[in-house]
């Protein structure tokens, strides 16, 4: 439920014609990853978007707004919803796109996420570079080759990082299987989160150690 200001983590998969209705939201930023399919997205600010793979949606929901997010064509949407408090509250409502590609994700981590103010963060609703969010957190997304490694650097101590493993072979209610990938000493598979406390500053390595593609983010969070 809590940690720093990372609130929520859904990996979810939705069925055809279906989704979340009209529903208010204030005080939090939430924003969607699409995996596969097509998402729909629809808003109280006039907003109407359908995202892809590569794609990335962020509400800043402030004061308040009302959306909802539906899947768009015959196809299960497969995505991540994810929710943090913001630094700051009583903000106007604000909408932000993003489109990252598979090619720049592959073998790299790539920030998608990054906290407005910061340096290389534009605030335009559509523009290059990081997704600006109002909260104490950057977010990094990996799609890992085999044998490959990527690293992560801890630039402070008592940092906060969260790691999730995206379920890309398919839905799984059983024991995690899939891609792996190791850090700090403990391995996670499809499916899987970790948290990790970092006592000093220091570097993450992520060791793609099964034998397909791991796709993964990686939450630095502040406070």
């Amino acid at each position: 439920m809590e940690f720093g200001c990372l609130r929520v983590l859904n990996e979810d998969r939705v069925a055809p014609n279906e989704g979340f209705g009209t529903h208010p939201h204030r005080e939090f930023e939430i924003f969607s990853v699409p995996v596969s399919g097509a998402l729909k997205h629809r808003d109280s600010m006039g907003n109407v978007e359908v995202m892809k793979r590569g794609d990335i949606q962020l509400t800043s929901a402030g004061t308040g707004i009302a959306h909802s997010e539906m899947t768009d064509g015959n196809r299960e949407v497969h995505f991540l919803q994810i929710w943090a408090s913001p630094s700051q509250r009583g903000l106007p409502p604000k909408y932000f796109t993003r489109h990252f590609t598979d090619a720049e994700k592959r073998d790299n981590l790539l920030r998608i996420v990054a906290p407005a103010g910061s340096p290389g963060v534009n605030v335009q609703r559509e523009a290059s570079g990081p997704t600006p969010i109002h909260s104490a957190l950057s977010v990094y997304q990996s799609i890992l080759s085999p044998g490959k490694s990527v690293t992560h650097n801890v630039s402070r101590s008592n940092a906060k990082v969260y790691v999730h493993l995206i379920q890309t072979s398919g839905y799984n209610t059983g024991p995690a299987t899939g891609a792996s990938v190791e850090f700090a000493g403990t391995t996670i598979r499809e499916g899987d989160g970790a948290f990790v406390w970092a006592s000093k500053e220091g570097e993450l390595t992520f060791n793609n150690t099964g034998s397909k593609d791991a796709e993964f983010l990686v939450f630095d969070v502040d406070t």
